[in-house]
């Protein structure tokens, strides 16, 4: 009798899946599933940062507001200057910064100024108070090395009057705090913060407190999420561990998309008898895909469930912060910015052997650093098991193998992405 075909499961270890997408296909699929947000709120400056302009941000003066100094030194009017030589000076006034001088300067004179004051009438240039010779009579003596036009800060050189500064959709920085605050904007419109529900499955998990019994672990996914969320500038509803519960995951489901922009799982979404994600999401919403031909990092689901956008990710530790890396958080800004961020990418010199599958995209997590020579150059962080956290925690960066890479010599130039850096 002849024995029947041995057929095992699709699992992790596989090369390529049936139906597995790429990295590129997910990206695309994911951003045209995606309508950016319009609705806007009014925030003081205070709190604006990391917040994204709802409208063009329009200068309403200039800045300088007027010509000043950018230097400690003696204004004068340039074509005074020597030729050749040195040639002596009489100071006339002192201006300092936020007062003004009345005094017009002629040929011969100058005024002492301090940095961010007014430039007096009949000036033009400022020779720094270190490159002149004070005498004990109260000239001051100047040599032929300066320029017309030294050291002269002019109204409207860094922002003019009516010009757009920040563009809609601009995420604002410490800096462009700053730049707003010298421009005297006390409050501003900016996107409403994307809201995003997650919570995690799974009958082993345990939350903080609780005491562990055989077979159970502490749920690390929810706050690495609730972490690497908030840091991303979401409104988070942390809806905790939900159960292996038909009802219970079907009941969260339809409760955390009528809240929220998007919904985020953590394990759920593999092979398992007890993984009920499935079923539910194609009786409640459309699912695009379900597999990706990446490492780790496969079982990634993304669809709607209602209006809300829906990732499923795995369960393992480095598979979660690895796909809300590359997909959930460039998703959440373009809902704010309406546009997809560029990562940053760099070359290193590889100091380890690495070896993968071809056709399918792998990760490593890497440790970018530089040779006694000033070049980039990335090694390993360790064992690099998908539910192993520490190798995140030690990392810096990410050494991207495409599909077509199968090994990496030591020396050989590889691809790396540093953590926390978009274009």
């Amino acid at each position: 009798m002849k024995e029947p075909e041995f057929e095992v499961q699709p699992s992790c270890a596989d090369v390529t899946v049936h139906n597995s997408i790429s990295v590129a296909e997910a990206r695309s699929a994911i951003q045209n599933q995606i309508t950016p947000l319009r609705d806007q709120e009014t925030v003081a400056i205070r709190s604006a940062l990391g917040r994204y302009l709802a409208c063009d941000c329009q200068s309403r003066l200039d800045v300088p507001s007027h010509t000043n100094s950018a230097m400690d030194g003696y204004a004068l009017l340039g074509r005074d200057l020597p030729s050749e030589g040195v040639k002596s000076y009489e100071v006339i006034d002192t201006v300092t910064a936020g007062n003004i001088s009345r005094k017009t300067v002629k040929a011969g004179q100058c005024v002492r100024i301090m940095t961010g004051g007014s430039m007096p009438a009949g000036t033009d240039t400022v020779v720094m108070q270190e490159q002149v010779q004070v005498m004990d009579d109260g000239l001051v003596r100047i040599d032929d090395r300066h320029r017309v036009g030294q050291n002269v800060r002019h109204i409207g050189e860094d922002i003019a009057r009516d010009s757009v500064v920040f563009n809609e959709g601009r995420k604002l920085s410490a800096a462009d705090v700053g730049v707003l605050a010298s421009l005297g904007v006390a409050e501003l419109r900016v996107k409403r913060r994307p809201r995003v529900a997650f919570f995690s499955t799974g009958d082993e998990l345990r939350s903080m407190g609780d005491q562990l019994e055989e077979g159970q672990v502490y749920d690390s996914n929810r706050y690495t999420l609730y972490s690497m969320l908030t840091t991303a500038g979401a409104e988070v509803l942390d809806m905790g561990v939900i159960k292996d519960d038909k009802e219970a995951l079907e009941e969260a489901f339809d409760s955390a998309s009528k809240m929220a922009d998007v919904v985020i799982t953590s394990g759920g979404v593999s092979v398992g008898e007890a993984d009920y994600t499935k079923e539910i999401l194609e009786r409640l919403g459309k699912m695009d895909f379900w597999s990706l031909a990446m490492k780790p990092g496969r079982p990634l689901t993304f669809g709607k469930i209602g209006n809300a956008l829906f990732f499923g990710l795995p369960g393992n530790p480095v598979a979660v912060m690895l796909t809300y890396m590359q997909f959930v958080e460039p998703a959440l800004r373009y809902f704010s910015s309406g546009e997809w961020p560029k990562l940053l990418l760099l070359k290193a010199r590889s100091e380890a052997k690495l070896k993968k599958k071809p056709g399918r995209f792998e990760y490593v997590r890497g440790i970018l650093s530089y040779d006694d020579e000033g070049d980039l150059t990335v090694r390993p962080s360790g064992t690099q098991g998908s539910g192993v956290l520490t190798s995140m925690s030690r990392s810096n960066c990410l050494v991207l193998l495409n599909e077509e890479i199968n090994v990496v010599e030591p020396g050989d130039t590889v691809t790396v992405q540093p953590y926390d850096v978009v274009l």
